[in-house]
């Protein structure tokens, strides 16, 4: 087994607070550092949200939620990383800002065989390793959102990754979190986005083009391909800012034209049109 009993996660965002969840409900003590105490309540109610949410649902005993909100403890200080075991970073899919806080992270934790893990969706590892003193014990671990309820996590090692710090990675995904682990190589949108994002980038040129609207895109693949969900609509649920960093990172890497943002997507990002965390995006959500 891993070993892992002490997480800490960089940024309670929807990404950050399902991390966190999913953390502490499999017994972890969990530290949340988020930048000021704004951000550390609205992560503290995110994530009460989505306990309460479970125990409704029946997912979950209330004495369980309990339990998980008390191994959360949240700070604005990255100093209160310095014991983790395991750190994973879900700060938003900016390359400068996931560099920025592996420094941060790198400085503050002293336990000298503790992971870094990055939940990037598409930066490669070996970029982010790079800044750190410790590249062998920097790996990805992306999960997916909502974290609670979708089983995968990429695993991505760079050609620096320590063996042991990959396999530790794996047993505390697998075997505490219980999550299904696939390892992808070190490339740009790893496996999972590097298929979707062109596809979700095809359905928004559709939009864009006029060939048929947002609604009747969805339906049809909801509809005629069987999808839980269509493509517009989990473009929103993802957020466009984050399919278009990530369409750019994967552009940046390949060059290659299924991967170019279209015009619309950067005109929507641009008009602050985010999708569900904006309230509007291919659909209102106000």
């Amino acid at each position: 087994m891993s070993g892992i009993e002490r997480v800490g996660v960089l940024g309670c965002g929807l990404m950050g607070a399902g991390i966190a969840e999913v953390c502490a409900r499999a017994g972890s003590a969990v530290v949340v550092v988020e930048f000021d105490d704004s951000a550390v309540a609205n992560g503290r109610t995110r994530l009460t949200q989505s306990l309460d949410k479970a125990v409704a649902a029946g997912k979950l005993g209330g004495e369980d939620r309990d339990a998980a909100l008390a191994r959360v403890s949240f700070s604005t200080g990255i100093e209160a990383f310095a014991d983790r075991q395991l750190v994973i970073e879900a700060v938003p899919e900016i390359p400068e800002l996931k560099l920025a806080a592996f420094r941060r992270i790198d400085a503050a934790v002293r336990a000298p065989d503790a992971i870094l893990a990055s939940n990037t969706s598409s930066i490669p590892i070996s970029r982010i390793a790079a800044v750190t003193s410790r590249p062998g014990q920097v790996v990805g671990l992306h999960f997916f959102n909502p974290v609670p309820v979708l089983n995968l996590v990429e695993l991505v090692s760079s050609l620096l990754t320590g063996a042991e710090t990959l396999e530790r990675a794996r047993d505390y995904a697998a075997g505490t979190l219980r999550k299904k682990v696939i390892y992808a190589k070190d490339r740009a949108g790893f496996v999972v986005n590097a298929l979707l994002v062109p596809y979700l980038l095809s359905a928004i040129r559709m939009v864009e083009a006029g060939h048929a609207s947002a609604a009747d895109i969805d339906a049809g693949m909801v509809n005629g391909c069987a999808h839980p969900m269509g493509p517009l609509r989990l473009t929103d649920l993802v957020g466009l800012d984050t399919v278009l960093h990530v369409a750019n990172s994967l552009y940046e890497e390949f060059k290659e034209p299924h991967y170019a943002a279209p015009a619309l997507l950067m005109r929507m990002v641009e008009s602050g049109m985010l999708g569900r965390k904006s309230g509007h995006g291919f659909y209102n959500y106000e």
